[in-house]
């Protein structure tokens, strides 16, 4: 077999690759080629004779990961893989299990159950014993069901918490443990655990596959606690083994991993040989710098420094946006400059913490052009909650909407079985006449159980339709009096939470639209349905068909292990990101750090960081502070975005009444070299939201009130230093100043918290 040349690798790859180790941990950081070193780890223990191909587990945490090493491996030696195994942590686990049904007690023709198929169980059992499903949601069930799973805990091992509720899912997870024990079901986690116990009852099957003398384990950060005790279970110290993993990168804990397996892995291995792979092939040497003095702050970790041989770069672009309508059309515009510099669309990804933040931006785009591709989600009005809210609002305007009545009727459940369902959907066959209509007639001859549960129905849709308000009031009284708001708002869990803010944002939505758009209230529900379908079909402006150029858009927990030229992170404030429920905890707060560090190891060569001083919530207007993550990073490496000066684009008038432009002046950004000299606004509700159209500036008259201030005074800012009022524009709490600096030049300030001193 022919010499493996190692001679494109760089010196640390070189070692990484030909440790005669026997337990190896690679702590490979963003962009340092950590792939590359893996595959070529195992042909080049391989073609050395230090293993043979049969003699090689190599696991990984997506069959695309796999896939693509697979490839890697059969160009590097030249055809098949023979007898090597190469998969992930689940593929691998259904090989062991077929190969061992008796052992595993399974029947030899066991199946996996998705995830859906799962939920449906679950949904059956809560239903047999009687329990509320909005109380006992069957996702939630599930999520307890894995968790403890994961943990590696049968229903007869689980701690026996008190409370009811805790008793009712332990039964539940009995139930269906027993049910799929009896028809040979095997649900993911089950995948896991099934395995793991094979492992430690039958220490003949674990020493058929103690065989894999050479075991190799990618994104080691990402694992959860039943994962490492399989493995630590087949690697002995004999075995070689090799991880690769960045505690730096680690930001799903939320769903079971622990970053803490690296630090335990050493411990149990104490002859572990570390080493760091810190040489970044990705970003500029900029945005390492960047990227590394944020990480620094965090306490847990194993320690890195990337670095690069490449580029300086530019620095960071930091805008401080009025409102979250400002930071898309700002997003929107330097779009357009990339591209008008050379630039492509498919070359950009915006980042953003919370996915209902992408509703603002979609907006902006359509109306500016911007084909865009929401990656790993939906487009906002597409999603499942939103849906549900259109379909109500549908049905207030027009009750006859078969399509929607179909749809909510058991949103949230209201005891109506598929059987009820479809003895309405028949009665409006035979009558020839709406399901609407059906459904008064059903309630009339129905059960007394079923006909509450239509009565309740129709009584929301008829209260909605009495009230006669306006939009934003209308979406109000459907979240908060007839319970669609609370139906998600109490559910734990970060997908859950999603959905929470998807609804406030569909309301900050329609006060948009309405403060736009005034008018008689049931016409302008109907013009906001019809706009909101118009504009959600518009492929120019839309979420882009593959084949066209398109911006990426997507969540910071979606674009780990993504790369691109130019990357935008929307968002950055606290409450937001960090987000208000991590904030007080500091773990949970460090694995906010890790998330806006993955984030910003994204970008290649431009990366722009941007905050509102004001985002809706709620239909409130809550002023911001800016993210402490910003405070963290190096000042001498950002660069204060001057919108004074900047011509802005043209929107015409969009979904929700979009101002044609945008005034060219705008608020001062603040620097965060020195924290503790920015002033931290509070936060404040009330303030109605939207769209800002152009306001009246106040100038030129000497003397001319400004609040507290007149035209002409001499003021003195801590940090601008002198100065003089030239004018100003708004009112109340969106009043701002113009002031002329001796030395920082004009710049435009927030009254309601800035601090200027009469001189």
């Amino acid at each position: 077999m022919q010499a493996h040349d190692l001679s494109f690798l760089n010196p640390v790859q070189r070692t990484a690759v030909t440790s005669t180790a026997r337990q190896l941990m690679l702590v490979a950081g963003a962009g340092s080629g950590k792939t590359a070193v893996l595959v070529n780890r195992i042909a080049w223990l391989i073609r050395e004779g230090h293993c043979y191909s049969g003699e090689v587990l190599a696991v990984t945490f997506t069959n695309k990961a796999a896939k693509e090493m697979t490839e890697r491996l059969q160009h590097l030696l030249g055809g098949s893989l023979g007898a090597m195994w190469v998969g992930t942590f689940h593929g691998i686990c259904f090989r062991i299990l077929r190969e061992n049904t008796d052992a595993c007690g399974l029947p030899p023709k066991f199946q996996i159950i998705d995830t859906e198929d799962a939920r449906r169980l679950v949904k059956r059992f809560v239903k047999e014993m009687g329990l509320d499903e909005d109380r006992y949601d069957p996702k939630l069930i599930l999520g307890f069901i894995h968790h403890w799973k994961e943990e590696g805990r049968r229903s007869n091992a689980v701690p026996n918490l008190p409370g009811a509720e805790f008793a009712n899912k332990l039964a539940i997870y009995q139930k269906y443990e027993q049910h799929c024990q009896s028809l040979g079901l095997v649900d993911f986690s089950e995948l896991l655990l099934r395995t793991l116990e094979v492992f430690q009852n039958r220490p003949d099957v674990l020493a058929r596959y103690q065989r894999f003398t050479t075991i190799l384990v990618d994104e080691f950060q990402d694992t959860n606690t039943i994962q490492y005790r399989w493995l630590h279970l087949l690697a002995t110290p004999e075995h070689r083994l090799t991880v690769v993993g960045d505690d730096d990168q680690s930001i799903y804990g939320w769903r079971g991993a622990k970053v803490e397996n690296m630090q335990q892995l050493l411990r149990d291995y104490p002859k572990t040989e570390l080493i760091r792979l810190e040489q970044n092939y990705r970003s500029t040497k900029t945005i390492l710098e960047v990227a590394n003095t944020l990480i620094e702050r965090n306490k847990q970790r194993m320690g890195k420094v990337l670095w690069s041989e490449g580029a300086v770069g530019d620095k960071v672009s930091v805008y401080q946006a009025f409102d979250e309508m400002d930071e898309a059309r700002w997003i929107a515009r330097m779009i357009q400059e990339w591209q008008s510099n050379g630039g492509t669309r498919e070359d950009i990804a915006i980042l953003y913490r919370s996915n209902a933040q992408s509703r603002v931006l979609e907006q902006v785009f359509r109306q500016a052009k911007i084909p865009y591709r929401i990656y790993g989600g939906l487009r906002f009005f597409e999603r499942a909650e939103i849906k549900d809210i259109l379909c109500y609002l549908r049905l207030v305007a027009m009750p006859q909407d078969d399509t929607a009545f179909d749809r909510v009727v058991n949103v949230p459940a209201r005891g109506l079985g598929e059987k009820t369902i479809e003895g309405i959907r028949a009665m409006a066959q035979v009558g020839q006449c709406s399901l609407w209509e059906a459904a008064h007639h059903y309630a009339r001859t129905a059960t007394s159980r079923v006909t509450q549960g239509i009565q309740q129905f129709v009584s929301v849709i008829t209260a909605l339709q009495a009230q006669q308000s306006d939009l934003p009031d209308l979406v109000k009284a459907l979240f908060h009096q007839h319970g669609m708001y609370a139906y998600y708002e109490n559910l734990p869990g970060e997908k859950l939470q999603g959905k929470v803010e998807n609804l406030q944002e569909f309301l900050n939505a329609a006060i948009q639209y309405a403060e736009a758009h005034q008018g008689e209230p049931l016409l302008q529900l109907q013009d906001f349905l019809a706009e909101v379908v118009l504009e959600g079909g518009e492929r120019a402006g839309g979420n882009a068909d593959e084949e066209v150029s398109a911006v990426q858009m997507m969540t910071l927990h979606s674009a780990k292990g993504l790369e691109f030229p130019c990357v935008f992170i929307g968002g950055l404030e606290e409450g937001l990101f960090p987000h208000r429920m991590s904030a007080a905890d500091p773990q949970k707060l460090e694995e906010e750090r890790r998330l806006c560090y993955v984030g910003i190891t994204r970008a290649k060569k431009k990366l722009h960081l941007s905050y509102s001083l004001r985002r809706a919530f709620s239909g409130h207007a809550a002023l911001n502070q800016g993210s402490r993550f910003l405070e963290e990073l190096p000042s001498h490496l950002l660069h204060t975005v001057d919108m004074n000066k900047a011509a802005q684009p043209q929107y015409g008038s969009g979904q929700y009444g979009g101002a044609k432009s945008y005034p060219s002046a705008r608020p001062s950004y603040q620097s965060y070299s020195n924290p503790a000299a920015q002033a931290r606004p509070q936060t404040m509700s009330g303030v109605g939201s939207g769209a800002m159209a152009r306001p009246k500036t106040v100038s030129g008259d000497k003397g001319t009130k400004i609040g507290e201030y007149t035209v002409g005074q001499r003021v003195y800012h801590h940090r601008f230093g002198e100065g003089t009022i030239l004018g100003g524009d708004g009112a109340g709490d969106k009043a701002r100043i113009h002031v002329q600096f001796k030395t920082s030049g004009a710049k435009w300030l927030v009254l309601s918290f800035t601090q200027l001193e009469p001189r």
